[in-house]
């Protein structure tokens, strides 16, 4: 069996890196790399850039990054190849309740169920664990104030399931002009 620096004699980091981005079966960090690797985090990170290059050249799969963490992944033009080769049917499909809520938390996490409920104008309780239940949003943590609330922010599953390779990836946020320029409306009687 070969030693680390018999491989690396051999091969490039970038490619020692991939290998152990294949068999992974979650995301890891940077400095988890750096310290199995015996490398500098620069050099993983450089080594990093070079792979996510050679993926966006047209290749099938990506890298996906996620609180820091970083993923081998299938490209999302590949999905529907990929779910027939494997005979996949997709089952599940969100409602527009929870696209909504999860919209709101991937653009504003960490956040809170009030603040979603805030956002959305109405209770979002169920929505908030079927996305739970699903896998697309998870507890961070609490809020300092009364009551100390749960955190929610979006998995590595949300960035998978909507083909996302980092929350760079979100389209930028834009309130339209007449949200803007109209303003809370008063009631008269």
């Amino acid at each position: 069996m070969k030693d680390l620096n018999e491989i690396k004699s051999e091969l490039s980091l970038a490619a020692i890196i991939e290998s152990l981005l294949f068999i992974s079966t979650s995301p890891i960090s940077v400095s988890q790399l750096a310290k199995a690797l015996d490398e500098s985090e620069k050099n993983i990170q450089e080594a990093l850039e070079e792979l996510k290059k050679y993926y966006e050249s047209g290749r099938g799969l990506m890298l996906q990054w996620h609180n820091n963490k970083v993923q081998l992944t299938s490209a999302p033009f590949m999905g529907e190849l990929i779910e027939n080769f494997l005979g996949i049917e997709v089952t599940t499909t969100l409602t527009q309740a929870a696209l909504e809520a999860l919209a709101i938390v991937a653009y504003r996490q960490p956040i809170t169920r009030p603040e979603i409920d805030e956002v959305r104008g109405v209770n979002s309780d169920g929505v908030v664990r079927n996305l739970l239940s699903k896998g697309l949003i998870e507890e961070v943590g609490r809020k300092e104030g009364v009551g100390r609330p749960v955190l929610y922010a979006t998995t590595a599953d949300f960035l998978s399931y909507f083909g996302l390779s980092s929350l760079d990836d979100l389209p930028p946020f834009e309130v339209g002009e007449q949200e803007i320029t109209s303003g809370p409306a008063i009631l008269k009687d």
